[in-house]
């Protein structure tokens, strides 16, 4: 297990635990945080499952892939540190992980 902190965009904050191996969607969406709509299931066909990364953050997770950049240009309010949950496999180095939670999703 990693701790996972989502932030959402008023600021409630909600620390869970994310399963190795499983993604950061999946883990929100098991622990029923809001504003990860997660639509396409994972499958990185859409974005709504849109974070932005905590800058303590962005070098550890890494860059999106060119698929998912294509799928971020749907995204609202995308910014350099933007990445689908969906993407981000939960890994022992990522325990500790800050997300925040944009105001809307695509």
């Amino acid at each position: 297990m990693a701790n996972i902190t989502y932030i959402g965009p008023d600021g409630t904050v909600r620390t869970v635990d994310g399963e190795l191996g499983s993604t950061v969607m999946e883990t929100a969406i098991k622990n029923n945080v809001p504003g990860i709509e997660a639509e396409c299931g994972g499958a990185c066909a859409c974005a709504t499952c849109h974070v932005y990364v905590d800058e303590a953050w962005t070098e550890k997770v890494g860059g999106p892939s060119p698929m998912e950049e294509d799928m971020l240009d749907f995204g609202y309010d995308v910014k350099p540190n933007s990445r689908l949950s969906c993407q981000i496999k939960v890994t022992n180095e990522l325990e500790g992980l800050v997300l925040r939670i944009p105001e809307r999703q695509a």
